[in-house]
């Protein structure tokens, strides 16, 4: 426990969770800082109930110590990019990812004035809330996820209603942007971290165009498997040729699109891959789920000798598009489309792969439950990035652990 908070460590019990508390904070500029960083942190992973202020200074101080504790959430300047960083570059030491992928977070709130709030449909609930509504992008490992960078998606009426600004304090620079945009700005500060590059994992079936999206991942040199719907319009290439391509055994021969033409991802499934030209994997709904046998199939839409733009035009090669498509037995259409760059001769290792989505939806899934995501009282932009941040940092430390820990069991039983 901390009895005294004058000096750096008082009274401050030497585990695991203060070293790893010096290790994340030693880029804040302040002692206080780091004190209250990590008596945060210790409430978020052990506070019963709500993560509040309150809640949290009775349970790890043992007394009501509330203005310390909103002052450094909301207040304070600490940069959560260093934090972030810091983060992603402790769990990527331990494991190499498999994947970046992108969930869509959902904030319920009662008022107007927290930053980015609005009634807004949400097509995860099917339904309008009020709400804010934000992008996580998290390292997928091969024990779990780590959520480590965060974009609050600020609804169009923020732009000029300067008083929700000021009461929220906005910074000039936040913007509405679209959701493409705001991915790709997640993407473009993990670039600047020592953290392995990944395959983006994506859902953007509620989304009719998803040119941009795929467009900037790829002058970023990044791989993607990126979901699409049925209404999605995608270019498809000029190839006439049928010929079958190679693919890995159990995969269906690839066909050439027809003509250069703008369909939707239903059409080019119907249109372009002849009703026997399938192939039968298992398949995982999600990380809880039994695995199944389904139908797959894959539709040519690029064959990657286009001229790259974009700053990194001259250090990456273009790559083919294709669309894999999930065709259930019994269904008269299609379920599931994908747009990817990334080798469909091994296809199923792609499958493998938009699988391990369901790995970082349920990370963010823990972060509510169990580490009050949802909890922060406070209004203003810096709070609300502050306390993502911290959330995502105190799942940090137990993900670590449990990695620790397999390891551990690994190392005996390879030893014994």
């Amino acid at each position: 426990m901390i009895s005294n908070l004058r000096a750096p460590h008082s009274g401050l019990r030497q585990d695991g969770i203060s070293v790893y508390c010096h290790e994340l904070f030693s880029c804040f500029a302040r002692s206080d800082q780091r004190r209250w960083g990590e008596v945060y942190l210790r409430g978020l992973r052990q506070a019963d109930g709500r993560k509040t202020p309150a809640n949290i200074s009775e349970q790890v101080l043992g007394r009501r110590t509330v203005q310390p504790i909103q002052q450094f959430v909301n207040q304070s300047t600490w940069e959560v990019g260093d934090v972030r960083r810091r983060l992603a570059e402790l769990v990527a030491a331990a494991a190499a990812p498999l994947a970046w992928s992108v969930d869509d977070v959902v904030f319920a709130k009662n008022g107007t004035r927290s930053a980015g709030v609005a009634r807004q449909f949400v097509h995860a609930e099917g339904r309008t809330m009020n709400c804010q509504l934000a992008l996580a992008t998290s390292l997928v490992l091969p024990h779990g996820a780590q959520p480590v960078a965060w974009q609050l998606a600020l609804p169009r009426h923020w732009d000029t209603d300067l008083a929700l600004r000021s009461q929220a304090h906005v910074p000039e620079e936040a913007r509405h942007l679209p959701r493409w945009r705001l991915l790709l700005d997640s993407v473009d500060e993990m670039l600047g971290w020592d953290v392995p590059s990944a395959p983006v994992l994506a859902d953007w079936s509620n989304e009719k165009e998803v040119e941009p999206l795929l467009l900037g991942l790829e002058e970023r040199g990044l791989g993607y498997l990126v979901q699409v719907g049925a209404g999605t319009v995608l270019p498809a290439c000029t190839a006439r040729a049928q010929r079958a391509l190679p693919v890995a055994h159990g995969a269906p021969p690839v066909r050439r699109a027809p003509a250069t033409v703008r369909r939707r991802a239903a059409e080019l499934a119907d249109e372009l891959v002849p009703q026997g030209d399938r192939a039968v994997l298992a398949w995982r709904d999600g990380p809880t789920s039994r695995a199944r046998p389904s139908q797959f199939l894959v539709v040519p839409l690029s064959d990657g000798r286009g001229a790259r733009r974009g700053r990194f035009a001259e250090l990456v090669p273009a790559a083919p598009r294709h669309l894999v498509v999930e065709w259930p037995f019994g269904r008269s259409q299609p379920r599931t489309y994908w747009v990817t760059d990334l080798p469909v001769h091994r296809l199923p290792e792609l499958v493998a792969l938009a699988e391990l989505r369901g790995r970082s939806a349920d990370a963010v899934e823990r972060l509510h439950l169990d580490y009050g995501l949802g909890d922060f009282e406070g209004r203003s932009y810096r709070g609300w990035h502050h306390h993502v941040t911290l959330v995502a940092a105190a799942h940090g430390y137990d993900l670590l652990g449990r990695m620790a820990d397999l390891g551990a069991a690994h190392e005996t039983s390879a030893t014994g």
